[in-house]
């Protein structure tokens, strides 16, 4: 072959790996056309003391989206007429889309309401928690 020919398929290459670089980085392209980029989850605390676990795109915007969004839920134990020292509660991981008001699984989030966000480790509970969710919805 030509060696023009190859300099114009090796920088036609690399003018498709930058534009997919930007457009994923400005938000523009979803995170699953690059693979890796959507086996991280993200805390996402939020001013109201809520924190939700899923994926986060568009995080430069004024409303960053998240999807596959796991929240905890504590279950109180009833009160009685006599407290017990042992009561404590149960917390659950939760994913979203069963409740009453029937949710989609994604969320728009004002930028403003966000305290913070953290990359979760693939060993973490939380994510643990998910991974064993997905395998038991998926039987």
């Amino acid at each position: 072959m030509d060696l023009n020919i190859i300099k114009k398929i090796i920088l036609g290459l690399v003018v498709i790996v930058v534009l997919l670089v930007v457009l994923y980085w400005l938000g523009w392209l979803p995170s699953n056309v690059i693979p890796g980029a959507r086996s991280r989850y993200q805390a996402v605390f939020l001013t109201n003391g809520q924190v939700y676990f899923g994926h986060l795109a568009k995080e430069s915007s004024q409303y960053p989206v998240l999807t596959d969004i796991y929240y905890l839920q504590v279950n109180q134990p009833s009160q009685s007429l006599q407290p017990s020292e042992n009561s404590s509660a149960n917390i659950n991981l939760v994913k979203l889309g069963g409740e009453l008001h029937g949710p989609t699984d994604e969320m728009r989030i004002n930028r403003d309401q966000i305290l913070f966000i953290e990359t979760l480790r693939t060993d973490s509970g939380v994510v643990k928690a998910i991974d064993q969710l997905q395998t038991t919805a998926k039987k």
